[in-house]
């Protein structure tokens, strides 16, 4: 009897367990918390959420789940989502989207991340690849879920940060999924028509020398912040530029980052029955559906269309009045000669801006010698705290930074701008 193989140290835990990475992002909030629990004013533009404060709930979705409870509507939903939910959605897509889907076609689970997951799951064969672009959001710890190898591609400023054709071309053949997702977390920037088309001409094209042969690659396209797009900007999806590509796209949605409702926790996927059904058993296991109260309140919410309409109105110009804000600042932080860049915002709440203080030198001559060290001298100096791309599957080198202005006020744009000129003024190259 062959001897078991001895590990350089005893582990307790399975190779998945040892392998998955906590959030990068949370990591980073333990410290910023604690300056703040210290008595230090921190202005913390890393959270990809609301403040309820200054970004409450529509005070109408808000009526409706307190009266959801008070009518007792508190025992297991279907698995699927309630019926009247996935009608309501259903018929909320097509009004405001043009994606005509029976509410059969609809999969409603606690907030979109039991949906990504159960997405991977019902695709990806252990060992297959994963397809995505660098940064993204939460790709790469689906990919360990899911036992998958993560094939993530870096993208370019030039592009947005969005991935093109070429770049997914030379990994596709491989490719059990490709996660893809528009507005983007974290820069906020959008697919254009031309580029997603392109995307999608290459994954038709792919599926059809697959057919016969080995089971489709498909698309996992998240489109959370859908609705928060800017200005002139259009949001483009698979199925209405490309009508092939039905059969393989899996739309990933939700109420959480439209209507400020991330505590809410009312997602939903729809696509091919194949999958969403494979989905649906997945989820059924876990029991990840969302509380029976909300998908109640949620379902008579979205069926007065002009109540989402009316609140989405005002939010939006909100939350473009701090992204351009911000625009602004780092325009003429720019202008003033000071190591900054930034991409002029599209949707979602995020500005992509670059802080380059590598290679500076602190008043102490003590020299800034990578990205986290210059990330922690905004944090201790300037009392700004921005997530480096690197948390997001970016180089560690990446000097680019997600901004959110999901918790920030008006007056705080002024004085982060004080406080970075000061901060940049106590270094020298």
């Amino acid at each position: 009897m062959s001897r078991p193989k001895v590990l350089s140290r005893e582990r307790k835990v399975s190779l998945l367990a040892e392998e998955l990475k906590g959030s990068e992002i949370i990591n980073l909030a333990a410290e910023i918390n604690g300056k703040i629990d210290a008595g230090e004013k921190i202005y913390n533009f890393t959270i990809g959420d609301f403040n309820p404060e200054i970004f409450p709930i529509p005070g109408k979705l808000k009526k409706l789940v307190q009266e959801a409870y008070d009518s007792n509507q508190t025992n297991y939903p279907a698995a699927n989502g309630l019926i009247e939910l996935r009608e309501a959605v259903s018929k909320f897509i097509k009004q405001e989207q043009g994606l005509d889907y029976s509410p059969d076609d609809f999969l409603i689970s606690g907030g979109a991340r039991p949906l990504i997951y159960a997405a991977y799951q019902a695709i990806l064969d252990p060992e297959q690849d994963a397809l995505f672009p660098v940064p993204s959001w939460n790709n790469n710890h689906y990919t360990t879920l899911t036992r998958g190898k993560p094939i993530a591609v870096q993208t370019k400023s030039g592009d947005f940060f969005m991935p093109t054709a070429k770049d997914l071309k030379k990994h596709l053949k491989s490719a059990g999924i490709v996660a893809l997702c528009s507005p983007l977390n974290p820069t906020g920037t959008v697919f254009s028509e031309k580029k997603l088309k392109e995307i999608c001409t290459l994954i038709i094209a792919e599926n059809k020398r697959r057919q016969g042969k080995e089971k489709p690659v498909y698309l996992i396209y998240d489109q959370i912040y859908w609705q928060l797009c800017h200005g002139k900007i259009v949001h483009y999806d698979p199925v209405n530029l490309v009508p092939e590509m039905r059969d393989y796209t899996i739309y990933i949605d939700g109420m959480s980052k439209a209507f400020a409702a991330t505590g809410i926790r009312v997602g939903w996927a729809f696509g091919p029955s194949v999958i969403l059904s494979k989905m649906k058993s997945i989820l059924g296991h876990v029991g990840a559906w969302a509380p029976r109260p909300e998908q109640v309140a949620v379902a008579k919410f979205l069926s007065e269309p002009n109540d989402a309409k009316s609140f989405l109105g005002e939010f939006k110009q909100e939350l473009h009045n701090r992204l351009d804000g911000f625009y602004k600042l780092f325009k003429a932080l720019k202008a003033e000669g000071f190591p900054v860049d930034v991409i002029a915002p599209k949707a979602a709440i995020y500005l992509t801006v670059k802080i380059d203080l590598v290679g500076m030198k602190r008043l102490d001559g003590v020299k800034i010698e990578s990205v986290r060290e210059g990330t922690q001298f905004l944090l201790d100096e300037a009392g700004i705290a921005l997530v480096p791309f690197s948390a997001f599957g970016s180089s560690s080198n990446s000097k680019w930074y997600r901004l959110s202005v999901g918790t920030a006020r008006m007056k705080d744009i002024k004085e982060s701008g004080h406080r970075l000129r000061e901060a940049f003024k106590r270094l020298e190259n």
